[in-house]
This record gives structure tokens, sequence and C-alpha cells, in this order.
């Protein structure tokens, strides 16, 4: 008797050790910023990451059946973290871009946009395009396709990178920096909250950099990467990807 209660001790300790991984390995982590609204951001009363990517990542989870899971981190971080395997997914304002696409895997496109031009309110000047700001000093947010592409043109004396766009915009907000740019929406989103009274965007600038927003996945991918793809497929056809960019207050476009 005391040998078939070993037995079976024996047998539920091995069952149980064979589900846990199954179950831990369905768990995927998805890189997002705390910075980045209405795409990411933090909301500071539940401490968790809120957005359009946020809420996108979680109806794709749903429809494919894949229990995800969200990791905050800074913007610069994402990519190194999927290719080092900390995460399995990106869901950020994340430009698919071909730099990019050598080192991750992108979903089909989900959102396109360009930059916004950001200068004090002060300066009433008619900023049309990149030009009209040469020999400035200006900013744009490290790691982001805008200021690789703000360096390359040659045109500005300076271009500093900032960790996020709020950074950004507290500087042209007290005058330290002439002009920013960043991401369309999240700067108008921004502004909209009152927080950075001294701060203007431009309406009449022309976006250089303009490009899509995707979800990542480390290269290979393909299993993973053709859920994330049906699923979206499915969310447009059915009006919820509508539905979660109008809750953040964006249209959809195309």
């Amino acid at each position: 008797m005391p040998l078939k209660r070993f037995v079976q001790a024996a047998v539920a300790a091995l069952t149980l050790f064979a589900v846990v991984p199954v179950s831990a390995q369905q768990v995927l982590k998805v890189g997002s910023t705390p910075t980045g609204i209405p795409f990411t951001s933090l909301d500071t009363k539940t401490n968790t990451i809120q957005g359009i990517m946020v809420d996108l990542i979680t109806e794709i989870g749903k429809d494919a059946g894949l229990n995800v899971q969200i990791e905050p981190m800074q913007f610069s971080a994402l990519i190194p973290s999927l290719t080092s395997s900390k995460i399995d997914i990106i869901a950020a304002a994340m430009f698919i871009t071909p730099p990019r696409k050598d080192v991750v895997d992108f979903s089909d496109p989900i959102y396109t946009y360009g930059e916004g031009l950001v200068v004090p309110k002060g300066d009433t000047k008619a900023y049309a395009t990149q030009e009209d700001l040469k020999g400035e000093t200006v900013g744009a947010q490290v790691g982001t396709a805008f200021v690789d592409a703000l360096k390359k043109s040659g045109l500005f004396a300076d271009v500093k990178a900032y960790d996020t766009i709020p950074d950004i915009l507290r500087d042209v907000n007290t005058g330290r920096l002439k002009a920013g740019y960043a991401d369309y929406p999240i700067v108008a989103y921004n502004l909209k909250q009152g927080g950075f009274p001294e701060v203007r965007l431009v309406d009449g600038y022309k976006p250089v950099t303009v490009g899509s927003v995707g979800i990542g996945v480390r290269k290979g991918e393909t299993a993973l990467l053709g859920k994330i793809n049906a699923s979206l497929a499915k969310l447009k056809a059915n009006g919820t990807i509508d539905k979660i960019l109008d809750k953040w207050g964006q249209k959809a476009q195309g």
C-alpha cells in the first residue's frame, strides 16, 4: 500500500511538472512604452500601460487564443528586448522601416502618419518644411525614425535626442528648444490635455518621414505572425480596430 501511494504521488508530481512549462510558454510578453499616448501610456490610477496598441494586442490575444502580458519599457529598449527574447511581441508606436525589418518581422500595417512639428507658442512663423528651420537646434525622440532622418538631412545645427516625447514638449514649452519633431498623433493628444500651454503644433507643416505602425515579432516567428495578421484582418473587417481608434480620438486610415 505505501508503495502504491508513492507511485501515485510520483506520477502526480511528474504530471504537474509536465503541465507547468507548457502553460508558462503560452504567456507572451508584450513590450510597450509608458509614454506615447494615444498609442501607449502609463495609467497612473491603475499603474498599467493603456492605449491603442495595448487595446489592439489584447483583442488579438482574445481572437487568436494568445495569453499576452504587457511589459513596460522605454522605446529604445523595445527591439533589443525582443531580439534577446526578454519579450515576444512589440506593441507600440513603432514604424515599419527597412532597417527595423532587418531585425524584426512586422505585422500588416495598422495606422499611417508622419512627424508633427512643435514650436513655442510665441513663435508664429508658418513653418511648412524642414528647410524653414535650417541651422536651428531641434529635438526628436531617441530610437525613432524621425531622429535618424533629421540627422541625415544635414539641415540642422544640432538634433538633440530625447528619451520621451513629453521631454521634448517640456523643453519647447520652457523655450530651451527651438522646435521638436515627434509622432503627430502623440503630440496632438498630449497638447489637447493642456499640459504644455506654451507649445504650438504647426498646422501647415508637411511631414517628411511618413510610415505605418505595425506589431513586431522576432525574425522567423512565422506561426505567431500569421496568427496576428489573421486576427488583424478579422478585427479590421468587423470594425473593432475602428472602435479602438475612435476611443482614443483617432481616425481610421484609408
